[in-house]
């Protein structure tokens, strides 16, 4: 006699049932699995490094801030601790340059002449990361990002108000001894500090043009800011990252002093 029992179990489609409802829950899993590698990865890494870049830009503001008190005599020394998250933090001395130009009126001869602030190297202290920069130049914070474009962070201090402008000259160097460039992960200290020769003014009265040119990684930041915060009129040379900024005052002559400062800096 045959074995209902067994015939029944053997026929039952349960078991298939069951084991394709187990195929279709793994395969769900894998490519859940598979999306989350593929997408989600990639969009916590660009997160953190949003996250990495927004703290790097909020620590040079704050750096900037604190030797900015050592370029207006405010304080001896500033050391400052940042934080990097790759790439690299570098001084350099030479890379920028700003001149400046002026038409000043001659009461003895009563005639116009022309006044030329020779050129200067501004230096900077920049940081590298994932294709951006962020940078402390004359008095301001720049970022300059993949694309090449470059803006303010933080603005540099000229002052212009009722017949005075003033222009900041900030030129650093290495400190004799100290590291001029840092690369990798970690805590590191900048520190800067004012030189013998310290700041110097250079006053210009009755002055009716301004001529300010700037070479820079962030020139057109820069020209930017001359244009929209000193309304003065704006050329680019972008073959050799210039920019040309010039304004008249007819109505009235202006004073302009030029403060020159010389800082030494390096990293720890």
């Amino acid at each position: 006699m045959v074995d209902m029992a067994r015939i029944n179990i053997l026929d039952s489609e349960n078991a298939v049932s069951e084991v394709v409802d187990v195929v279709l829950i793994l395969g769900i899993m894998l490519i859940a699995i598979t999306v989350i590698s593929v997408a989600g990865f990639p969009a916590l890494e660009n997160m953190q490094e949003s996250g990495h870049t927004e703290n790097i830009r909020q620590s040079f503001i704050v750096l900037g801030e604190n030797v900015n008190k050592v370029v207006f005599n405010d304080a001896p020394s500033q050391s400052v601790e940042l934080k990097m998250y790759g790439g690299g933090i570098w001084i350099t001395s030479s890379e920028s340059d700003i001149n400046v130009t002026m038409q000043t009126w001659n009461s003895t001869t009563s005639t116009p002449e022309t006044r030329n602030f020779p050129l200067q190297s501004i230096g900077e202290i920049r940081n590298e990361f994932e294709g951006r920069s962020i940078s402390y130049q004359n008095t301001g914070v720049w970022a300059k990002y993949e694309t090449g474009e470059s803006i303010a962070v933080k603005d540099p201090q000229f002052v212009n108000s009722d017949k005075l402008l003033v222009i900041p000259v900030v030129k650093i160097g290495i400190t004799p001894g100290g590291n001029d460039g840092l690369a990798g992960e970690g805590l590191i200290r900048v520190v800067a500090e004012q030189v013998e020769q310290g700041t110097t003014i250079y006053k210009y009265q009755n002055v009716s043009a301004v001529d300010i040119n700037v070479t820079s990684p962030y020139y057109d930041g820069w020209g930017n800011y001359l244009d929209e915060t000193l309304g003065m009129k704006v050329d680019f040379n972008h073959t050799i990252s210039t920019a040309y900024a010039q304004k008249n005052y007819t109505d009235e002559n202006i004073d302009v002093y030029i403060v020159v400062s010389q800082l030494g800096a390096s990293l720890e």
